[in-house]
């Protein structure tokens, strides 16, 4: 689908996006209140409704009460107001607004906001425009607390130092004894040592000694599997314990892989944008979001990554396929992509498919990737010209001009994406972005291919998210 716009000008003299109604369900928190804005998203209960040049919608809802709600959203965020009591983000409201707004462009009426709404919308790019400055009081405000916060990090990376260490002494038991006999141990061995790790404020470690747990009995060759994920987590505990002399994009990558907190801290980069794909993830007790972006100018891929309370989807949320000209602020670590989102200048725009490369080329892309960061399970890229076809196994991406191809991974094979995307390509070329890692190729977004003009395949097409 293609981002499209009703001609308005935007402040930096470009088409102001209007969404599609898949990319604004896609922002709903809830199966609920996707249900609930799809019956929301017709002319029937919305008055007073407008739009101004900058991106910024607004309108009426009737409910139950003889008031109506008040709504209003600035797409350049996204962000949202209304009246409603709903603690949803975004309410029902909002998203019906919004999906009015892509079925029926007449409905709004361009000008001025109303009063009600401008005072929502000055307030909000008001306080957009005057976030970067120096804080109060100046560096001598923050030097207590900077003291502070030293002291708690030096006390935490201890902690984690007695559970690596700890770690390595339960590891060189299970060697000692034989992987076959973690079979008969059962789950609860993986648990204890996980909660040790927990104690230890080393949730990264935590996680990876669950996964251990379930390798345990999966199946045939699960001894092989499991020797090579415990010979990555002793890698990871060697690193941290030595950590000192790494690099230090490396050191910052053990970091981040042990699970210490970080913070944005790299030059700030603006570019144009393009939102490639946006998926949750469960992760424990809350929800993980991932936006992948791409950075037309620098060719750079960024992840922004949020997360929200269980069975609630986080507040950030871009619409696939549209691209925005912001500044990302990236994270410490040698091949870390996740970066913070900052500044937005003007209005989001569409876009074609970014640049790709060939299926061939993708394994080494990997590889390199890895050479940073040894315990990456996956790296993005974008594939050029595949078509998906079936294999004894699976199914497989396969390269339109030349004898290659990768494999799709497991965890994609019972995805409905995967049936778009056949049905997408039709057995001809397509651009597709996903991750590729040591199970194979995952899917997130496809584009379909332009139409032919005298013969050659023009670069437009519309986005199909797959996850």
């Amino acid at each position: 689908m293609l981002l499209s716009h009703g001609g308005e000008p935007s402040p930096t003299g470009g088409p102001v996006a209007r969404w599609s109604v898949e990319q604004v369900l896609a922002l709903a928190p809830d199966d609920a209140s996707r249900k609930a804005g799809t019956r929301l998203g017709a002319a029937g209960p919305w008055t007073d409704t407008g739009r101004d040049g900058a991106g910024a919608v607004w309108g009426l809802c009737k409910g139950s009460g003889s008031t109506p709600y008040r709504t209003v959203v600035d797409t350049t965020g996204p962000a949202y107001s209304c009246s409603c009591p709903s603690r949803k983000f975004p309410c029902k409201h909002a998203l019906g607004l919004l999906l009015l707004r892509a079925s029926d462009d007449a409905a709004f009426r361009p000008g001025e906001p109303a009063d009600w709404a401008a005072a929502w919308i000055e307030g909000r790019r008001g306080r957009a425009a005057g976030k970067v400055g120096p804080a109060p009081g100046g560096d001598a405000a923050r030097g207590p607390a900077d003291a502070a916060a030293r002291n708690r990090a030096e006390r935490r990376a201890e902690r984690v130092t007695g559970g690596a260490q700890e770690l390595e002494q339960r590891l060189a038991d299970l060697l000692r004894g034989g992987l076959a006999a973690t079979d008969r141990a059962g789950y609860g061995l993986w648990e204890e040592t996980a909660a040790r790790m927990v104690d230890a404020q080393a949730p990264g470690l935590a996680a990876r000694v669950r996964e251990l747990g379930a390798i345990t009995g999966s199946g045939p060759g699960w001894p092989v599997r499991l020797l090579e994920e415990c010979g990555l987590l002793h890698l990871l505990d060697t690193a941290w314990l030595g950590r000192e002399r790494l690099p230090d994009p490396l050191a910052a990558t053990v970091r981040t892989r042990v699970g210490l907190p970080m913070s944005a801290e790299g030059a700030p980069v603006r570019d144009h944008w393009q939102v490639l794909a946006q998926y949750d993830t469960p992760d424990g007790k809350i929800v993980a979001r991932r936006i992948w972006l791409y950075g037309r100018e620098s060719g750079r891929t960024a992840l922004l990554l949020s997360f929200g309370a269980a069975g609630r989807s986080p507040a950030q949320a871009l619409p696939v396929g549209a691209t925005i000209d912001a500044e990302l602020t990236p994270y410490p670590g040698g091949g870390q992509l996740r970066a913070e989102l900052g500044e937005q200048f003007g209005a989001m725009a569409p876009a074609g498919p970014p640049p790709g490369i060939t299926a061939a080329a993708a394994p080494a892309v990997y590889g390199n990737a890895l050479r940073e960061d040894p315990w990456l399970d996956a790296w993005p890229v974008t594939l050029r010209d595949v078509i998906p076809i079936p294999a004894k196994d699976g199914w497989q991406v396969a390269d339109a001009h030349a004898d290659s191809a990768l494999p799709i991974a497991p965890a994609a094979l019972s995805r409905p994406g995967l049936w778009k995307l056949v049905a997408l390509s039709g057995g001809g070329p397509v651009t597709v972005f996903g991750e590729i890692g040591h199970r194979g190729f995952d899917p997130f977004a496809a584009w379909e291919p332009g139409e032919t003009e005298e013969g050659g395949r023009t670069a437009a097409g519309s986005v199909v998210q797959l996850v």
